[in-house]
């Protein structure tokens, strides 16, 4: 399997639900969940929950279930 860089020069590092609805074609409600079960990890920034990218793309090359 082929390893895909979740770092590429002059993207963002944490993405917003929204960004990473976009980015994993996963539902909102489904990233919510995913959070709230500690399958996804998410910091909040003031009013702004973000989710690491590296996060993002490791969970879905590890194949969790959804």
């Amino acid at each position: 399997m082929t390893q895909v860089s979740a770092q590429v020069p002059g993207e963002k590092i944490a993405l917003r639900i929204k960004d990473a609805v976009k980015m994993s074609g996963i539902g909102r409600t489904k990233l919510y969940s995913m959070i709230g079960s500690g399958k996804l990890r998410a910091v909040k920034v003031g009013g702004c929950r973000l989710i690491l990218r590296t996060d993002l793309v490791a969970m879905l090359q590890n194949g969790a279930p959804l």
